[in-house]
């Protein structure tokens, strides 16, 4: 196996610096994957802070009138050795010295010279604790006093305005290990306790960096991890190994064919049988789709649960912190089992202490809670968090994971595809999974979506071209990909297309190529049934839902039958693409 596509693979166990009970090993175990722009795994900027400035001579961090900040700010960092401190007393709470009669003795007292005493000398002194702090007692808040090379103060990612990648930081975790640490300190915020531990205390973790937002660049050696046996790390590649999109100026995207890497990826973690679900983590506008066809394509009967957030970590008011608390809550509450003992829910996003079928869930807007659920028949199954336990208020009937039609473990491991070789268009057998059962991400079918307009028809004409940009979509995908279809975003929400799209989209799908009709945006209602047409009605999804699952079905129904003439099929042949679209149909009904 090539080295990147082996990362996918690799897990790193949570290794929290915590005292841990004794019956650690008792406790589940669940799965976190690191998918793609995800910033509930970023941080905001690492700057230096005041204390550093002035210690070494820099100008120092200013408010927008020209004075210098009140505080500094402090990041989570750790100790190399062991410190004392002295903390003063009463200083928890503006209150706490109003309960004073409730209190123990301090340890001490500081005096005006600032030294230690065990006995107070003056009613100035301050009462204090004394308190060794270990390197293993994990992250403190601490002022940041790294600066650049050169010497200067670090003011942003970067070390000056659209630098190239390497004189820029990564703001994004390599894996979500960070993140849990944070909240189990209660860097993040305590439990309703007042106590950290809030996830170390309910269960274990494995990190995986199925697609991760930050990498290593530089290589990591196997020393260095606590995985020994997966051997070195070689080094990681923007766009290619991680995907991220800050520094903006810097940012990538994913290629279809690392929805592969996805699936593979849990799917084999879930097949180990350790886990009690699995958590994944990715940008808030693109887990929508991720997680509905993890939700299509994973054979498993534990819950699938996605996690975004829409403020990075360590911002005012981060939402990501909670959501992860809330779906390990959600999955180690079983709320999401049947009789059986199997998810009766499927793949959920769990968010804003809401439970969102992976099938309805659509971002909205860029702040906590923004996410809706699509088609105006229900989709929120559930809420979350305080005050009480995950509550379940509806059982969708949509098939899902273990039922699913469409998961690994049900698709063949070939279909029928085309491709034009020596200008004619011919079928090709496609290999989609490989000999362990497991997708080829490089044969993954390439959906284009065609979204339609009013007062966009070239003619008036009954007999009116086809529209070329569609053509030339479909004789692109026939030079290269052998699976490839279309989904046509049409009239809300009936799916009606122009005269011209609708005819070059016909020649699509008598050449080889599957057309999902949907209404235009959140369509709250069906497509319309057109029982002569060689569409595939998209009910009441979303266009890009839709594309996920027509990528899905065609990794098991593959292409179309072809026509000897695409721009005039006979009625023998549209009858024999209609019989295989009516497979599609039952799909696109049921999932």
């Amino acid at each position: 196996m090539p080295r990147r596509a082996a990362l996918s693979l690799i897990v790193v166990p949570f290794l929290l610096l915590v005292l841990l009970p004794t019956h650690a090993a008792d406790k589940p175990k669940i799965a976190v994957f690191s998918g793609p722009r995800a910033t509930i795994q970023s941080s905001p900027p690492l700057v230096t802070s005041n204390k550093a400035r002035l210690k070494y001579g820099l100008d120092a961090l200013q408010d927008p009138d020209g004075r210098r900040l009140k505080y500094d700010h402090l990041v989570p960092q750790r100790l190399a050795a062991p410190v004392e401190v002295l903390i003063e007393m009463y200083s928890a709470h503006p209150l706490e010295q109003d309960a004073a009669g409730l209190y123990g003795p301090p340890d001490g007292y500081v005096g005006e010279g600032g030294l230690f005493q065990s006995e107070r000398s003056s009613l100035n002194d301050k009462p204090v604790y004394k308190v060794v702090l270990q390197p293993e007692d994990g992250l403190f808040l601490l002022p940041y006093m790294a600066r650049q090379a050169d010497g200067s103060a670090w003011d942003d990612d970067c070390a000056f305005a659209r630098a190239p990648a390497q004189k820029c930081r990564q703001p994004f975790f390599p894996d979500g290990a960070r993140v849990f640490e944070e909240i189990d300190r209660g860097i993040s915020g305590l439990n309703d306790q007042g106590r950290s531990s809030t996830l170390s205390s309910k269960a274990d973790y494995d990190f995986y960096r199925a697609l991760p937002s930050g990498g290593y660049t530089l290589g990591l050696p196997a020393a260095q991890r606590t995985d020994a046996g997966v051997g070195d790390i070689e080094a990681e590649v923007l766009g290619e190994d991680m995907f991220a999109y800050k520094p903006f100026h810097l940012g990538n995207f994913t290629r279809f064919h690392d929805l592969a890497r996805a699936s593979n990826s849990l799917q084999r973690a879930l097949d180990s049988g350790q886990y009690a679900g699995g958590i994944w983590f990715e940008a808030s506008p693109s887990i929508e789709e991720t997680i509905y066809w993890l939700n299509l394509l994973t054979d498993t009967t534990v819950p699938i649960v996605g996690v975004a957030a829409q403020r990075s970590h360590r911002l005012l008011s981060a939402d990501g912190p909670r959501n992860i608390v809330d779906s390990v809550n959600y999955i180690l509450s079983r709320a999401w089992a049947d009789d059986n003992g199997a998810d009766r829910l499927g793949a959920v996003l769990v968010e804003a202490e809401k439970i969102i079928a992976s099938r309805q869930v659509q971002k909205s807007d860029a702040r906590p809670g923004g996410y809706i659920a699509t088609g105006d028949h229900g989709g929120v199954l559930g809420s979350i968090g305080s005050p009480g336990p995950p509550v379940i208020y509806f059982t969708p009937i949509m098939l899902h994971t273990w039922k699913s039609q469409l998961n690994l473990r049900r698709l063949p491991a070939t279909v029928p595809g085309v491709l034009r070789i020596d200008g004619e268009i011919q079928k090709r057998v496609v290999d989609v999974k490989d000999e362990d059962g497991l997708l080829i991400g490089a044969h993954l079918p390439r959906i284009h979506i065609v979204k339609m307009a009013h007062y966009s028809q070239q003619s008036a004409s009954s007999n009116a071209e086809p529209a070329i940009d569609v053509l030339a979509i479909m004789n692109a995908k026939l030079n290269g990909s052998p699976l490839a279809g279309f989904v046509a975003e049409g009239e809300s929400p009936y799916g009606n297309m122009t005269t011209e799209q609708v005819r070059a989209l016909e020649i699509a799908v008598f050449s080889g190529m599957p057309v999902v009709a949907v209404g235009r945006g959140n369509a709250g209602g069906p497509t319309a049934v057109r029982p002569y047409n060689v569409f595939i009605e998209g009910n009441n999804l979303t266009a890009s839902k839709a594309r996920i699952l027509l990528m899905a079905s065609m990794l098991k129904f593959g292409s179309l039958p072809l026509a000897l003439d695409p721009k005039n099929a006979s009625d023998t042949e549209t009858r024999a693409v209609q019989k295989v679209i009516a497979q599609y149909q039952e799909i696109f009904n049921t999932h």
